[in-house]
């Protein structure tokens, strides 16, 4: 849940806006505390992004939008746009729903795949959508690009569209100015970028400020940046382990002008015996751990 301060940095909306939208025309109605803050789940934050879409790229009056958003939610509870999931455990109900994005996403249906994430957050919130549900549609979309069981195609508008929803939650999360900011890439020629992703964002999450440049990131400029910016943290992650020569020769380079920056290397790349020149900074952790080993690290920064 959001409050309507982070409603307006993500969607770059006047707070009042917002508030006028929901009075005079029901477009969506947060939840509300026991002191009377508004909270907003994902799916109010992208009923607002469609309506705000409308209005200025569009050109429709945002009462006639308000109507549209009302009219298509009804269409989809008539017909059932979304199943009814019957009694089941957490586990099998994430399965589930983590099957139907997939099936969607595999026969490039991007605007159904999209409401099933807005529904699967409106349900069972950040946490379970992202770990449980969002993770297994793209390790799926590995494994079967691999076996040759979805094409090129197919696995990259998969993995696009699910990073993107990733992605959009970065600027969320307040940050706090005494930690230290983060770097996170792949380097050059390596394009999987999900295990960087998730860390990255749990780093956002706990208040450090991240740089994330994502996948195929060239080593040139990195060291200015780092400089420029007061970088504190590196993190790198790489499934092969043919490009360790070449992070290992870029740690070397930024330790010698930058002492105290930290490493934090990850990725099937890196796993095994002498892979690397600096072990010590590979993150052995399962990534249902990472949470705790960044709050492990934080409580030693501070």
């Amino acid at each position: 849940m959001y409050s309507i301060k982070q409603v307006s940095t993500m969607l770059d909306m006047p707070t009042v806006t917002i508030r006028a939208w929901e009075n005079r025309y029901g477009a969506v109605n947060p939840l509300r505390t026991e002191s009377g803050y508004r909270m907003y789940c994902p799916e109010d934050i992208e009923d607002l992004r469609w309506l705000k879409e409308q209005v200025e790229q569009k050109g429709i009056s945002i009462s006639q939008a308000a109507r549209l958003l009302k009219a298509d939610k009804a269409a989809q509870s008539k017909a059932g746009s979304f199943p009814v999931l019957a009694p089941m455990g957490a586990d099998e109900a994430f399965d589930q729903l983590s099957g139907q994005i997939y099936e969607a996403l595999f026969e490039f249906q991007g605007e159904r795949a999209n409401k099933l994430i807005d529904y699967g957050f409106s349900i069972y919130g950040y946490d379970a959508m992202f770990y449980k549900i969002l993770v297994p549609v793209l390790v799926r979309a590995g494994d079967a690009w691999q076996h040759g069981q979805a094409s090129v195609a197919q696995e990259h508008f998969i993995t696009e569209l699910v990073s993107r929803r990733f992605l959009q939650f970065f600027h969320l999360f307040p940050i706090h100015s005494y930690l230290p900011k983060a770097l996170s890439f792949c380097p050059d020629g390596e394009y999987h970028q999900v295990g960087l992703m998730l860390f990255s964002l749990l780093l956002r999450r706990s208040g450090l400020d991240v740089f994330y440049l994502g996948p195929n990131t060239p080593l040139d400029g990195l060291l200015h940046i780092i400089g420029a910016h007061r970088i504190g943290i590196v993190c790198i992650s790489i499934t092969d382990p043919d490009f360790v020569p070449k992070v290992d020769e870029f740690i070397r380079l930024t330790s010698s002008h930058y002492p105290s920056v930290r490493f934090l290397l990850g990725g099937p790349g890196f796993e095994g015996e002498n892979t690397t020149a600096y072990p010590n900074s590979v993150l052995s952790e399962p990534p249902e751990k990472w949470q705790e080993w960044i709050n492990r690290f934080i409580g030693r920064v501070v």
